[in-house]
């Protein structure tokens, strides 16, 4: 396996791969993230909004591994937006953790109904980057109206848009936008997991195009899909809690897919959305207390 990290903004290396949470049970999150560490992953994404920080934490320290040579990266939720609610998030976060500073620290959804809030919230992740308390930060499901507002009213160029990106949606406008201001283009649902378990007219994992690149090779659709984004310097974050497939999704960092492979792949977009549309977030909507620690 081949380490492949990628130079963020302001010079923090990250792994292109790393291990996701979502909807991972707590009791199952720290077993996932062991296995991982234990491949060769040396990030991992989570957020407040998973409840499951402290199991991340809890594998990351029992996994031997000296403390910087794990990334961890996780998100605030919209109900700890505002200045001090938001600096009060970030401590949450660090102590379920177990950190003193948090690796990459992203806003998990703009709030477009109260965009004042998110504007505060990301003021605060400025400040705990000016005082060392994290190491990058960054923005999550933020389309090109939210970034281009939150870069004309705030300091910090986002290192980081954490967006649903697969083959079968990839939001090309605004990976041009992020390419425009040196912003990372970071992919959840890489390998279009989503269209699996939302309502969705094909799953990626059965597609006929990515079979016969994977057969190619001598991969699976969803390693295809995985060394797609990375051989395009992106990063990618795929999710499972089985470790063969833990340890298949990292497999990955040698792949060389031919410029017209890439091509057929960049051709399955269809531009339909899997989550919700960001638009769609409210406090009324989605606005739920986060624990203490």
């Amino acid at each position: 396996m081949t380490d492949t990290t990628i130079t963020l903004n302001n010079g923090v290396q990250l792994p292109a791969v790393g291990l996701g949470v979502f909807q991972t049970p707590p009791a199952e999150t720290a077993t996932a993230v062991r296995d991982a560490l234990s491949l060769g992953y040396r990030h991992v994404d989570t957020a407040a909004a998973y409840g499951n920080e402290r199991e991340v934490g809890d594998a990351v320290r029992a996994s031997g591994l000296a403390r910087d040579d794990v990334v961890i990266e996780t998100k605030l939720w919209i109900s700890d937006y505002g200045y001090d609610a938001a600096l009060h998030g970030f401590a949450k976060s660090a102590a379920k953790l177990g950190v003193d500073q948090i690796d990459l620290l992203l806003l998990h959804q703009p709030l477009p109904s109260r965009f004042d809030l998110t504007l505060d919230a990301y003021r605060a992740l400025e400040q705990l980057l000016a005082d060392g308390r994290v190491r990058a930060i960054g923005v999550s499901n933020f389309m090109p109206e939210h970034l281009s507002r939150l870069l004309a009213e705030t300091t910090v160029v986002p290192a980081v848009n954490q967006i649903e990106l697969h083959p079968y949606f990839q939001q090309k406008a605004l990976q041009a936008l992020h390419a425009e201001h040196g912003i990372l283009t970071q992919a959840w649902s890489p390998i279009g997991g989503i269209t699996s378990y939302r309502e969705s007219a094909r799953r990626s994992f059965d597609d006929p195009t990515l079979i016969e690149i994977g057969e190619r090779h001598g991969r699976t659709p969803a390693q295809v899909m995985i060394g797609w984004h990375v051989q395009a310097g992106r990063s990618a974050i795929p999710k499972s809690t089985r470790k063969a497939r833990i340890a298949e999704n990292i497999d990955v960092l040698d792949l060389q897919l031919t410029a017209e492979e890439i091509a057929a792949i960049d051709a399955l977009d269809t531009g339909v959305r899997g989550g919700p549309e960001p638009d769609s977030i409210t406090l009324e909507n989605y606005g739920r207390p986060i624990p203490e620690a």
